[in-house]
């Protein structure tokens, strides 16, 4: 269908791709993998058309369409959801307004036999194909039925797109590409920003999708369920597999410990060959042969191993400076846009060393949260940062926090204080987050999305902040990144606040659960794995499809037992409710005990410390490590506590089911 021919492009004299081609079919679903810079994004943008390439061409067949699905988008703020969507049929609208133009050219011309006639008339029967495929004069209704399937409610339809979060945003340019129904989609990381309804969404509707799909992502879930063909791009050349991912990365492992192989023979064999050449090329029985192996090796094509994706950011969050013990509390916070309620009612406290999951659907309150936290957003109700608290925030969308005009060097060095200010501390930093020497000159507005959310953690470790808040961070992240990420917060001292839909990335990471539904928060204890073992649930994909999770009825207050009246009998429903309470409270319980064992672990550690007479600085005052201590017995005497609530409560719960 279409075709990619001989095409190179370089940089710097430094070959980008060399001469690559292949042929994107009709129902293709393409993975478009490779490491960091290899020029995934470069080559979508060649295929479209918005970048040349130094040589081949890209042939596409008249009539053939291409919608892009791009990592950045930027909408008109001031339209509605319906005004947006109903932009798919701009071409709808140019097309019929050429057909008026050549039909009323027509009309005035008679040169019938002329080679431009011929061209209009070949023209306008182009337009009536295009118009008898795209154009059914519903254009209204059709908008309305996709933007309805794709979950927004009628009365969102005439809301400012600019009300809604990331993931919804997507779901309007998604709506507008399936209107337009291109021949060849191209979606550079089509999941960032989306949650897990919207990704199944996808799921299904690429599968019976009548055109050819070529996508970018760091998924692999997604990229197994909806490919059916792999293309990996390295060392300027491409590996074509028609395989989905997971099998391409067996292919692929055995495609280099082949050419691990080969290259290994070859080195044999070149020795050989020059000790052959080393020893006999002096004696003239021999010289000839010896000059012949010479020519031979400088011939001989070197056999070579493609350099995969080793290479990882290295960091680690500078210390977290004391805070007050109550990091965040928050008083019947609301938040209202409009007529619509994104927020209602929020109570809870944060405290010091806590780290929490902020889970739950697009739309339902998460960013905007995050934004009235670090004064982005104003609501109603109170919302008070604790005592000392410094914040520090990765936004979801990185443009909002990083100048576009500026070069890398200078994003960092704007932001750098104290020693960080010195040349070569920012550009150790920016090398720790594999920004090369010829990098640190670029804009940041030609970065890729993997590149900004680099730069964008690179920010992050210039000041001490006690508040780490971070909204969606895996979005644009490979995975060997996310895996660094994950363990530099996992060390990380400070209170956390995560948004995510990541399960893999929040497992061991958080110890405390909120859960964003219907304006409300519901506070969970424990990690993640705790609360989707509440609600029975095995997977991230299980609790977002779910219509709506059941709330937990209160247990009423026990009344005194009377000795001579019978037991009650519990009714099946009343056995099932406790029954599910017991199995919450047991996860519950374990999850304390571990983090008992962890607490008291940690304490034992920093008492033989303290033990070393070495400890006290030269001035007798006290050092870190004494309010390190004290932390950890307050969190210790904490889960404790809670431990010994939530063993009364099983108890008292256990007595009851066997009665």
């Amino acid at each position: 269908m279409i075709g990619v021919n001989n095409i190179s492009v370089s940089f710097s004299g430094i070959d980008l791709f060399k001469e690559i081609s292949f042929v994107i079919n009709e129902r293709d679903r393409i993975g478009l993998v490779g490491k960091n810079g290899v020029g995934k994004s470069t080559l979508m943008k060649i295929i479209l058309g918005y970048q040349e390439p130094d040589s081949g061409a890209v042939a596409i067949p008249e009539g053939r369409t291409i919608g892009y699905l791009s990592q950045e988008m930027h909408f008109d703020g001031d339209k509605t959801v319906m005004e947006e969507a109903l932009r798919a049929f701009e071409e709808l609208n140019k097309l019929k307004k050429r057909e008026v133009e050549i039909q009323q050219e027509l009309t005035e011309r008679e040169d019938y036999e002329s080679d431009s006639y011929a061209a209009i008339i070949e023209e306008l029967g182009a337009i009536h194909l295009r118009l008898e495929m795209i154009d059914d004069g519903k254009e209204e209704m059709r908008s309305e039925q996709i933007l309805l399937g794709l979950g927004f409610k009628r009365t969102d339809f005439d809301r400012k797109i600019s009300e809604f979060s990331g993931g919804w945003q997507m779901r309007v340019e998604l709506a507008k590409l399936i209107l337009r129904q291109p021949d060849l989609l191209l979606l550079d990381e089509p999941t960032n920003h989306l949650d897990i309804d919207s990704i199944l969404w996808l799921e299904t509707f690429f599968q019976d999708y009548p055109g050819a799909i070529m996508m970018i992502s760091h998924d692999r879930m997604f990229l197994d369920n909806v490919t059916n063909r792999t293309i990996e791009i390295v060392g300027g050349k491409i590996y074509d597999y028609a395989v989905s991912y997971s099998k391409f990365e067996v292919l692929r492992e055995e495609r280099v410990l082949q050419q691990q192989a080969a290259f290994d023979n070859q080195q044999k064999y070149i020795a050989q060959q020059e000790r052959f050449i080393e020893r006999f090329k002096a004696k003239n029985t021999k010289a000839k042969q010896a000059q012949s192996k010479m020519k031979a090796l400088d011939k001989l094509e070197r056999v070579s191993i493609d350099d995969l994706d080793k290479t990882a950011i290295r960091f680690r969050f500078p210390p977290a400076p004391r805070s007050g013990d109550v990091t965040l509390k928050s008083r019947d916070v609301e938040k209202s846009y409009g007529d619509h309620q994104v927020i209602k009612g929020v109570d809870f406290d944060i405290f010091r060393g806590e780290r929490i999951a902020f889970v739950g659907r697009n739309g339902q309150g998460k960013s905007t949260l995050v934004k009235m936290i670090v004064g982005e957003e104003e609501g109603t109700g109170e919302l008070k940062i604790g005592h000392n608290v410094d914040i520090g925030y990765y936004a979801q969308i990185q443009e909002k926090s990083l100048d576009p005009e500026v070069t890398i060097e200078k994003a960092i060095e704007n932001e750098a204080v104290g020693e960080m200010a010195k040349i070569h501390r920012v550009r150790g930093l920016l090398g720790a987050f594999l920004f090369g020497v010829d990098d640190f000159d670029k804009k940041v507005k030609v970065l890729s999305g993997g590149e900004k959310s680099r730069l964008a953690l690179a920010k992050l470790l210039l000041r001490e902040c006690n508040l780490l808040i971070l909204d969606e961070p895996t979005n644009h992240l490979d995975m060997s990144a996310k895996e660094v990420l994950k363990n530099a917060l996992i060390d990380y001292n400070g209170t956390l606040i995560v948004v995510s839909h990541d399960r893999e990335f929040l497992q061991g990471l958080t110890d405390r659960t909120f859960e964003f539904s219907d304006g409300k928060v519901k506070e969970h204890i424990g990690g993640i794995d705790d609360f989707l073992a509440q609600y029975e649930f095995s997977s991230f994909r299980d609790f977002e499809k779910k219509e709506e999770v059941p709330a937990k009825k209160p247990e009423p207050a026990p009344k005194p037992v009377q000795e001579t009246s019978p037991s009650k009998t519990l009714s099946n429903k009343e056995r099932r409710e406790k029954e599910k309470e017991a199995k919450r409270l047991k996860n519950s319980l374990s999850s304390l005990e571990r983090k008992v064992s962890e607490q008291e672990q940690a304490l034992a550690e920093i008492e033989e410390k303290l033990a070393s007479p070495e400890l006290a600085s030269a001035d007798g005052k006290p050092t870190d490590i004494f309010f390190q201590h004290a932390d950890i017995q307050k969190k210790l005497e904490e889960y404790m506590h809670r431990w010994e609530k939530t063993g009364e409560e099983l108890e008292r719960l256990s007595a009851e089911l066997e009665h």
